[in-house]
C-alpha cells in the first residue's frame, strides 16, 4: 500500500469487538475496538492492503461517473417505470420521492413511501426499474426473504444480471 493512501485512513474507535474496514466517498475508515493498538492495526491493514486498492479504485470510478440523463429526463424514467410497474405488480406506494440518499439505491418505508437515490442518475435504465421494483416489493416484504426475492425475479428475472451493473 502506498504512502498515499496509507495517509488517508481515519481510525474510530469504539466498543466493538472486531475491525471494520471500510471505503466511505473516496476515503478508508477503520472502525476498531478501544483495545488494539495502533501497531496491531497497522498489521490488519498492510494484510488487507490489496482489498484496500481495489476497493478505493471502484470507488473512485463510481465517483468518476457522469449523468446519463438531464434531471428531466431521469424524473421522467423513474415516473414512466414506476406507473408501468405498479399497474403490473398491482404494489401501490402512498408515494415515490426522488432524492440523495447517503446508505442506499433506495428504500421503502412501513409508510408504503418509496425514496429513490438521484445518484441513480449514472446507471442505465434498467438499472433505475430495477431498484424501483426492488422497493415496490418491499411493500409486500419488509425484508429480504426468499419470497421477497422470488417476487423481484416473477417481475424482473434477469435482475441479478442487472444488478452487476452497481459493482
Amino acid at each position: 500500500m502506498n504512502n498515499q493512501e496509507i495517509s488517508q485512513y481515519e481510525i474510530i474507535y469504539s466498543k466493538i469487538k472486531n475491525v471494520y474496514i471500510q471505503i466511505k466517498d473516496g476515503k478508508v475508515l477503520i472502525k476498531a475496538p478501544k483495545r488494539i493498538s495502533k501497531k496491531e492495526l497497522e498489521k490488519i491493514i498492510e494484510h488487507k492492503s490489496e482489498w484496500i486498492e481495489k476497493s478505493l479504485e471502484k470507488e473512485k470510478k463510481k465517483q468518476e461517473k457522469k449523468p446519463l440523463y438531464t434531471q428531466e429526463q431521469f424524473k421522467q424514467i423513474i415516473e414512466t417505470n414506476a406507473q408501468e410497474l405498479i399497474k403490473i405488480t398491482g404494489l401501490i406506494p402512498n408515494k415515490i420521492r426522488i432524492k440523495d440518499i447517503k446508505y442506499a439505491w433506495g428504500s421503502c418505508s412501513s409508510n408504503k413511501n418509496i425514496t429513490i437515490n438521484h445518484k441513480l442518475i449514472v446507471y442505465s435504465e434498467m438499472a433505475i426499474r430495477y431498484v424501483i421494483l426492488h422497493e415496490l416489493c418491499h411493500l409486500k416484504y419488509m425484508n429480504h426473504s426468499k419470497e421477497f426475492w422470488n417476487l423481484v425475479q416473477k417481475y424482473m428475472p434477469e435482475y441479478k444480471q442487472v444488478k452487476k451493473e452497481f459493482k
